[in-house]
């Protein structure tokens, strides 16, 4: 069925109209019983007069019709319009390089490849959606970094002020560097624990798995695997291998730029950013940084998670396997 997005009558109202028309209604009192034109109530009663049986039936004369005329005497023949979707398919190029090979004009090459359905690259196949969740809390821990600018002062995207954005930053004084979190989330339960540090080094990621480690502790969530990138403070940190050994943890790595693996963390990092980091308005980064462990217990006990049926990480902490 083809219904014009503009119509003023859906295919009911026009069904309506007629029927008025038709228990004696005139076309001036119809058009103004259902706020339309005398000239369109006159089109949709004389489309239903001239229409055979069946198409009352199925209502098919009520149908909008195409504005495409029926000739078009200035369009290519087919035989140049099969030469220009060859020279698309095989050098790929766009309307204007294909215009430049074949001699027609821009447009007339771009409507050619519109009517082929060529005239925009097909989009690579997306990979299916490999989701997993582990049967346990502590099964699998996700770690990852992400990285939020410093500032003393709130930005243009708070102020509104651009005026003194490039004189601002071009000063010394106030480069004053990253804050780094650093986060694990478990697979399971999806509880979140987050520090933020002045780097990303390897004694810093050790120190800050340990306190991971204890506070998963304190929730009966022990450890058993840790999923990483192949970042070097985690690749080759000999610290943070011993500290995994000496937990019985195992340490698995993620495909080289396959982040998708690591998604959980991937995806808190992403709500942490915008409910937290951009979803305020802060003086400082300080500021910033003093909110972070109220929100962070607010994602914990309190806000509902969509993966979760809508309950917050903390309700599956203690849920036994049935």
């Amino acid at each position: 069925m083809y219904l014009h997005a503009n119509a003023k009558l859906g295919l009911a109202g026009r069904y309506a109209l007629v029927r008025a028309i038709e228990e004696g209604l005139s076309l001036k009192s119809a058009a103004a019983a259902f706020s339309v034109s005398p000239a369109t109530a006159h089109r949709w009663w004389h489309r239903w007069l001239a229409a055979g049986e069946e198409a009352r039936q199925t209502l098919s004369c009520l149908f909008d019709r195409s504005s495409r005329p029926h000739r078009s005497p200035r369009r290519l023949a087919p035989e140049l319009e099969e030469a220009i979707c060859a020279c698309r398919r095989a050098t790929g190029w766009g309307p204007r390089l294909v215009a430049g090979a074949t001699g027609f004009a821009h447009s007339t090459v771009w409507k050619v490849l519109r009517r082929a359905g060529i005239s925009r690259p097909t989009r690579a196949a997306k990979e299916p959606a490999n989701r997993y969740e582990w049967p346990c809390p502590g099964d699998l821990l996700h770690m990852d970094t992400s990285r939020y600018a410093r500032f003393l002062r709130p930005g243009h995207r708070v102020t509104g002020d651009r005026s003194q954005r490039s004189r601002h930053w071009m000063r010394p004084e106030t480069r004053v560097g990253y804050d780094y979190a650093h986060a694990i989330v478990d697979d399971h339960s999806r509880l979140a624990y987050v520090e933020l540090h002045d780097d990303e080094r390897a004694a810093t990621v050790t120190g800050f798995v340990e306190r991971a480690l204890a506070f998963f502790a304190e929730h009966g969530i022990v450890a058993k695997r840790l999923m990483t990138d192949n970042g070097f403070s985690y690749v080759k940190n000999r610290s943070l291998r011993e500290l995994l050994a000496s937990h019985g943890i195992h340490h698995l790595t993620t495909e080289p730029y396959r982040p998708r693996t690591n998604g959980k963390v991937e995806r808190f990092h992403q709500t942490m950013a915008r409910e937290w980091a951009y979803g305020l308005a802060y003086r400082s980064h300080r500021r910033r940084n003093q909110a972070l462990p109220h929100w962070l217990d607010h994602y914990n006990r309190h806000r509902p998670h969509s993966s979760l049926g809508g309950r917050p990480p903390i309700s599956r902490v203690h849920n036994v396997r049935g």
